[in-house]
């Protein structure tokens, strides 16, 4: 659905010329004014309708947040009336392939490359009717012949202009597209829009993108991409998916992963930016440019379609040209609106269908398995989630030169409530284990880090006394700490004596019989949270990165349990850990 012209890269070119100035007009006089509004969204991951498959209801949490491209409909067709259609702009940020069960079950399940059934989210997208989008970083998750299937279903140009063709400098996606607005009453507007996405993909996915393509410094791409949308273009948008504050969490290897505010601050031209990547809700951000001195507006709205941010452009015809003179921005939640029927009709089968494969048996459990206990003794239902993130790491380190490291694994406790009961297990059971979208990454650690991890995470535990009963489900949750900021760590062994107070516990750590030595080295599988600092965990967010594949923990356990069919304690469950005092354990 298309409402204005869009230019490709050469017709651009080609059909934009500058009328020269005429004496008559030298006087710098406001012939014209015009707000044009630009909506954007950004990392939906794949919500299309406001539904967690993972609970098989409508979605909720307590912050009262909704979620889903059918909700981003109602807010856009709303704007769209009160503001004009002609003046309102439609972008997406990136993060739209990966996410949910639906679009892992049409790029691996049902796969689109295969069927050649339109991509559901493309039927969304163009049921509102975007008029261009970035490619985020899980673009690439599922593959290059993934993203051109959905390229090819959109009817809005999708952008990369730091996505380049392996080996040369030419883009893989288009670097940018421009917007011809006609609005009534005015002279057209030329919105110029760049893409950008951050550069982890070429770590993250290397296995989807190596000899493929590669990815550019974001800095440098828009220093030679906007100069050249600035000549062609009233107005300068620059979609850019990655975070600010400068930080990666890889190395060196590949350019910094979220620049956005470097961007805005040093390259001239940006009206405005479009963040995205880091999941926050940051409606308004502003960065002063330090060449022009000029006000660059940074807006980032919130993951899953929870907040569209309203980018409001004011302009002014002055010598003949359209002039930006104002920016600001506001985000509009989704919470409360109604489903846009249109969009849930472009959705439904799809919808659907993935319903009916979250509620389907994967496999069969041997034994009931709970998670009641799992904080404070080691319990079988989290080591299969220690198992497959250990396996997953080792296979991916097999022929590097980590690869005679040992892989050790943290979880933590996340649900209570979790159990795989005897018998049928679907994958309902198993994102009720796994309850956040985490996604696997393994870093580096010594010993004595490795110990110092665990102290930490064992004043999750209050000091109990040294004689006397001592109810375990009493002593945790010390200072508030929740269970998810308790981790357990597996592939060692070790006692925590809970009579010691916090930061003395950590008793008899050691590996395959041998006690841990300060300089022992260690691979750890980790999830994103974290890693990234999440908790404030010791050593763990500034520890070489050795693993991130960007693939999602629980993704990971739904395909065990199909491969195994059976999910049996006596194939994964190593008792490793334990609650004592002065070496007594605490439970019998």
């Amino acid at each position: 659905m298309r409402r204005r012209t869009t230019l490709s890269v050469a017709a651009a070119a080609a059909a934009l010329t500058l009328a020269p100035l005429s004496p008559a007009a030298a006087a710098p006089q406001a012939s014209d004014d015009l707000t044009l509004t630009m909506l954007a969204t950004t990392d939906l991951h794949g919500r299309v309708q406001n539904w967690d498959y993972f609970a098989d209801r409508t979605y909720s949490e307590n912050a009262g947040f909704e979620t889903g491209l059918a909700k981003v409909a109602t807010v856009v067709d709303s704007v769209r009336a009160e503001r004009g259609e002609e003046s309102v702009l439609v972008v997406d940020n990136g993060d739209f392939l990966q996410g949910t069960p639906l679009t892992y079950y049409y790029a691996k399940q049902e796969p689109v490359t295969e069927t050649r059934v339109e991509h559901p989210m493309a039927a969304a997208y163009d049921a509102i009717g975007y008029d261009a989008q970035v490619v985020g970083n899980h673009e690439f998750n599922y593959g290059l012949d993934l993203l051109r299937a959905y390229e090819k279903d959109v009817d809005h140009p999708v952008l990369g202009a730091n996505v380049l063709r392996d080996g040369t400098p030419r883009p893989y996606l288009e670097p940018y597209t421009i917007e011809t607005m006609r609005v009534p009453g005015h002279r057209p507007v030329k919105v110029g829009i760049i893409g950008l996405t951050t550069p982890g993909s070429a770590i993250w996915d290397k296995g989807n993108v190596e000899g493929r393509v590669t990815f550019q410094d974001m800095v440098e791409a828009a220093e030679k991409w906007v100069p050249v949308v600035d000549r062609k273009a009233d107005v300068v948008v620059v979609l850019s998916h990655a975070g600010v504050g400068g930080t990666s969490s890889y190395g060196p290897e590949v350019p910094t992963e979220n620049p956005s505010d470097v961007i805005a601050r040093t390259v001239p031209g940006i009206d405005a930016m479009v963040v995205g990547h880091t999941h926050r809700n940051a409606a308004s951000q502003v960065v002063t440019n330090e060449v022009t001195g000029e006000e660059v507006l940074l807006t980032q709205p919130y993951r899953w379609g929870a907040t569209v941010s309203q980018v409001d452009i004011d302009l002014q015809r002055v010598r003949g040209r359209w002039d930006v003179v104002g920016t600001s921005a506001t985000a509009l939640s989704t919470a409360g609106v109604a489903e846009s029927e249109k969009v849930v009709d472009a959705t439904e089968e799809a919808h659907a269908t993935t319903v009916e494969y979250v509620n389907q048996v994967v496999a069969t459990s041997a034994e009931e398995l709970s998670a009641v206990t799992s904080r404070y003794e080691d319990t079988a239902i989290l080591d299969f989630i220690q198992d497959v993130q250990t396996d997953t790491v080792a296979t991916a380190l097999e022929g590097t030169d980590r690869a005679d490291l040992p892989v050790l694994s943290i979880a933590a406790p996340f649900s209570r409530e979790a159990v795989f009961p005897a018998g049928n297990v679907t994958i309902r059971d198993i994102a009720g284990l796994y309850i956040y979208d985490n996604t696997l990454e393994a870093v580096e650690l010594t010993g004595a880090q490795l110990r110092d991890y665990l102290e930490f995470s064992a004043g999750y535990f209050t000091q109990v006394p040294a004689t006397g009963d001592v109810d375990p489900g009493s002593i945790t949750n010390a200072g508030g700490r929740p269970d998810y900021n308790y981790d357990i760590l597996s592939g060692v062994s070790y006692e925590i004596d809970v009579a010691e107070p916090a930061g003395s516990r950590i008793v008899g750590l050691s590996y395959e019989g041998a006690p841990v030595a300060d300089g022992d080295r260690f691979v750890v599988a980790v999830n994103n949270y974290r890693r990234s600092g999440g908790g404030n965990f010791p050593h763990i967010s500034t520890a070489p990165v050795v693993y991130n594949e960007q693939l999602e923990i629980r993704q990971l356990l739904i395909e065990r349990a199909q491969e195994v069919g059976v999910i049996d304690p006596a194939d994964f469950f190593v008792e490793n850990w334990q609650l004592v005092r002065d070496g007594v354990p605490l439970l019998p």
